[in-house]
């Protein structure tokens, strides 16, 4: 029980620093202008089920009476002088406010959600995509296992931490007024009752307060272990859902491999998973079904039972039996506001849980990007000095090398597979942060093209031009560039939107790649294995092709074989040593 009650205080805790920044950000002052007009609305809607209570005991009041004309005030009347002394609005009235402010009170609520989420969602991309966030938690396998599915923490959870938040903080505030609203109202309308000698005053009021205690305990005794359940249950469906974006992602490769059956497999390991957890939820929702289902229930007789001794007593009328079940349903349920909310409150609880567990493995991220080689003002040319790389288990790739290339120069970069040359790439490139000494960059713009290219989302001109801007090439600079590589075939289609990534051939996409290289003219061009699928033939043309439309450029290419880039300075990479030529 009480680490169950501080898990969910942990969780108010982390709850607020996710809140927090929104309220205190640059759009603070509608947010909290939204809210209170929220919380006002909520309040407003209390008032009139108060309202109601009232409006209810004069109504049965007048039927035992046998008044119709009464009756039909209260019903069509705006309002009606009671007893030649209050004044009760009528039901229409009441009823058209009530719907009036239950609108605008949800219309609100939802634009603040937008609101928030969209603050919410730009920053934690922000944050996700600034210093290589994203990267570095991909390096690190203990990071990648606890943020698993970051795709689905900044769309479904954000989402989710929103909607919750202001579902179940307005819902929480709500009861609050609403108990200290019919509190009194129950205490003074219950009367007293006499048991053991003992006269208890307001009695109404201590039964529903037992009534609640009591179905509280028991709610969270059965429910308690749904948290790490639904949290859990949030990871397997992610793991599901990436498991079918892979195969939609990789549909060639896996068809080349006939790898359909253990696709399958893997689909139907990550969906048993799934279910597995779903089942063991429905097993404790069941449980915890059975008691709140119950208790609600017993709740709509409960204190009409028990008020009815003091009606064959005589002691109130049929108004006041009618009131007093209101009155003690209002207050019941406030006190019972946890037993009804509790799922909502583990599914929320599990939400921000990863939320925050997302933000801090960002916050590491970031910090990492800060480690590994010292990077040194720009300079004339690249100097590696005292370099070491190591994986992230902290096996050494490079051991104190050092190296200068000075501009101007093709430099090509050997060794066998696996010796950590593309490491070095990404050391270069300032996105390695495993290892010591420092690495001065060139100076001028640079650009590196890995292996395997990527292809952003959209038509071919912008996988053409990427990471340019589309707006900021002309047509005809994109064209020129496919028709340098042999891409000519692909010009008209230029503005059609596809899946290019898919589309072309490996072959294609890095003569894409490399027509990158005539767009953006760097100063300094890294390619890494970026001719692996070309024949030799094709791969020397395509150098060739960079050099003389790319004169003031310095090339540095990674290869697995001397023969694939020729002429120019030939460095080394084997066994942790750089050996230049």
């Amino acid at each position: 029980m009480r680490r169950s009650i501080s898990n969910f205080a942990t969780g108010l805790s982390e709850a607020w620093s996710l809140a927090k920044p929104y309220f205190l950000s640059e759009e603070r002052w509608p947010a909290i202008g939204l809210l209170v007009a929220i919380i006002s609305l909520n309040l407003l809607l209390v008032g009139l089920n108060l309202t109601l209570t009232y409006w209810n005991n004069d109504f049965f009041n007048a039927i035992q009476a046998y008044d119709a004309h009464t009756v039909w005030h209260l019903l069509i009347y705006p309002l009606t002088t009671i007893h030649g002394a209050k004044q009760m609005p009528g039901f229409a009235e009441i009823v058209l406010i009530y719907i009036v402010v239950a609108v605008y009170a949800l219309y609100l609520n939802q634009m603040l959600q937008i609101k928030w989420r969209q603050w919410l969602t730009t920053h934690y991309i922000e944050n996700w995509l600034t210093d290589r966030a994203y990267y570095n938690i991909s390096l690190s396998h203990t990071a990648s296992a606890v943020v698993d599915n970051p795709d689905q923490r900044i769309s479904d959870d954000l989402r989710d931490f929103t909607a919750n938040s202001l579902s179940l903080g307005l819902d929480f505030i709500s009861n609050v007024v609403t108990l200290v609203s019919f509190v009194s109202v129950l205490y003074v309308i219950s009367g007293s009752i006499t048991l053991f000698g003992i006269t208890i005053p307001g009695y109404m009021l201590w039964v529903a307060l037992l009534y609640s205690l009591v179905g509280t305990v028991f709610t969270h005794f059965i429910g308690r272990k749904l948290v790490p359940l639904s949290f859990n249950q949030q990871r397997v469906e992610a793991d599901f859902r990436y498991g079918l974006i892979r195969i939609r992602d990789n549909p060639e490769a896996i068809a080349l491999y006939r790898g359909e059956g253990d696709e399958q497999v893997t689909l139907t390991e990550h969906f048993r998973a799934v279910r597995e957890n779903w089942w063991a939820i429905m097993r404790r929702t069941k449980a915890l079904n059975f008691f709140t289902i119950g208790f609600a229930q017993i709740a709509n007789i409960f204190p009409l039972v028990v008020i009815l001794p003091r009606y064959f007593a005589k002691q109130i009328g049929l108004g006041g039996l009618s009131q007093i079940p209101m009155v003690f349903g209002q207050v019941q349920g406030a006190f019972s506001w946890f037993i009804t909310s509790y799922q909502n409150l583990v599914t929320w609880r599990a939400t921000v849980s990863r939320l925050h567990g997302f933000r801090e493995a960002m916050e590491a991220a970031r910090a990492a990007s800060a480690s590994g080689p010292q990077r040194q003002n720009p300079a004339a040319a690249l100097v590696l000095d005292n370099l070491t790389l190591t994986l992230p288990d902290g096996r050494k790739l490079l051991d104190h090398a050092s190296l200068t290339l000075p501009p101007g120069e093709t430099v090509i970069v050997t060794g066998p597979s696996g010796s950590g040359k593309s490491t070095l790439f990404r050391a270069i490139a300032g996105i390695w942060p495993f290892g010591t000494g420092s690495i001065t960059p060139p100076r001028g713009s640079v650009l590196f093209l890995p292996q395997r290219p990527y292809f952003p989302n959209g038509n071919l001109k912008r996988s053409v031009v990427y990471p340019a801007m589309e707006a900021d090439v002309t047509d005809a600079d994109a064209i020129a560039a496919l028709n340098a590589f042999g891409l000519g075939h692909l010009v008209p289609r230029l503005g059609e939107i596809a899946n290019w990534g898919q589309i072309l051939s490996g072959g294609e996409q890095q003569r894409l790649a490399l027509a990158r290289a005539l767009i953006a003219k760097p100063d300094w061009l890294f390619l890494d294995e970026a001719t692996s699928a070309l024949d030799p033939a094709l791969a020397a043309q395509a150098q060739e092709t960079l050099r003389t439309a790319l004169p003031g450029t310095t090339i540095v290419s990674i290869s697995h074989h001397e023969t694939t880039v020729t002429g120019g300075r030939h460095v080394t990479l084997a066994d942790g040593v750089l050996s230049p030529s």
